[in-house]
């Protein structure tokens, strides 16, 4: 009885450790995604990156502040709007977040028409 519990038991953590793995995958790609669509960004996101943002926001096992870019990213004409920018400045003052995401979000916040060069090397070296 004692080894079947403890079996159990193992089986349920490995399964948490391996779900919190899986989440953490999901969250890098979809920081890629977003990088890779702000660095091609030309005044807007196209129908199709729109889409691929919708996707990634909709997508509630992503952290929050993921699912904030995909939202700001989604809505940006010519540049963030108000609230968008208001949301990467939260993101950028999380202690927790990590230091990419940070600054991801504030190249998102600072965009004007297209990610200057600077930006887009920067996301190419944070997400190759």
């Amino acid at each position: 009885m004692i080894k079947k519990l403890t079996k159990t038991v193992i089986v349920l953590m490995l399964s948490g450790m391996f779900s919190q793995a899986v989440i953490a995958q999901e969250a890098g790609a979809a920081l890629k995604t977003i990088a890779d669509i702000v660095s091609s960004l030309n005044h807007y996101p196209s129908d199709a990156d729109k889409a691929a943002l919708a996707e990634i926001e909709a997508n509630s096992n992503l952290p929050q502040g993921v699912r904030d870019m995909a939202s700001t990213v989604a809505s940006i004409s010519h540049s963030a709007n108000a609230e968008g920018k208001e949301a990467m400045a939260q993101i950028q003052g999380n202690e927790e977040a990590p230091e990419r995401a940070k600054q991801l979000a504030s190249i998102i916040a600072n965009i004007n028409h297209v990610a200057s060069d600077e930006a887009k090397a920067t996301l190419a070296e944070l997400y190759p």
